[in-house]
């Protein structure tokens, strides 16, 4: 699979609690540089970022993040106010407590309300498939795939785990209606990103693969 493909695909992503802008600077220089996606930041720096990226990258943010237990209101909230200050595309969190207690009502009038918010923005919905039974991912690929969402994304990256290649499988065998699906949290080498492509992910959560490519750019890889 050519570099450039992969890249095309990634969310150059930087969320670390203590992220300064220096470093979101720098996570901006190298999306533009190798064309990713979008460049994946917290909100308190999207009004920053969008100014200094100045239409060369997507600049996408998360709400509801890490732990998505919120309130609807908050989430639909939090995201009007990153598209206001220049976001290109939101993440959110679902509650997934609601998930447990089978309140799937309330989880795709979550879901429509925050994408309502977004309007033709983009919006992915992280469901944090490490805290999750098969049957309960089954269920949130029904949910998002009814929400008008455009994503269904596996993890934060913040839990206790991130995606695997299983559960992109499960993914790609129970979405419908044209939802594309995020793999997040854990893709460390061009080969695991590689896989998860091929099993059907369209866009990848990862600080790492451009990392690797900077490496093997200056000695002369790729």
């Amino acid at each position: 699979m050519d570099i450039k493909d992969i890249l095309s695909r990634v969310d150059h992503t930087l969320l670390k609690q203590d992220s300064t802008w220096e470093q979101i600077r720098e996570t901006i220089d190298d999306a533009v540089k190798f064309s990713t996606a979008s460049v994946c930041i917290p909100a308190s720096f999207v009004k920053q970022a969008a100014k200094y990226a100045d239409g060369k990258v997507k600049i996408c943010t998360v709400i509801g993040f890490p732990l998505g237990y919120s309130t609807t209101a908050a989430k639909a909230a939090e995201a009007e106010d990153a598209l206001q200050n220049g976001a290109d595309e939101i993440d959110m969190v679902i509650n997934v407590g609601w998930l447990k207690d089978k309140k799937y009502d309330e989880l795709l009038s979550e879901i429509k309300a925050v994408k309502a918010a977004c309007g033709e923005n983009v919006l992915k919905v992280i469901i944090e498939t490490c805290l999750l039974t098969d049957e309960e991912k089954i269920k949130m690929c029904e949910i998002v795939s009814a929400s008008g969402a455009d994503y269904i994304k596996t993890s934060t990256g913040f839990s206790t785990g991130g995606a695997t290649k299983e559960d992109i499988a499960l993914f790609k065998a129970h979405v419908s209606g044209g939802l594309k699906i995020k793999a997040a949290g854990g893709i460390r080498s061009i080969a695991d990103a590689e896989d998860f492509i091929s099993l059907g992910a369209d866009r990848l959560g990862t600080s790492a693969i451009v990392k690797l490519v900077k490496e093997e750019t200056f000695t002369g890889g790729y």
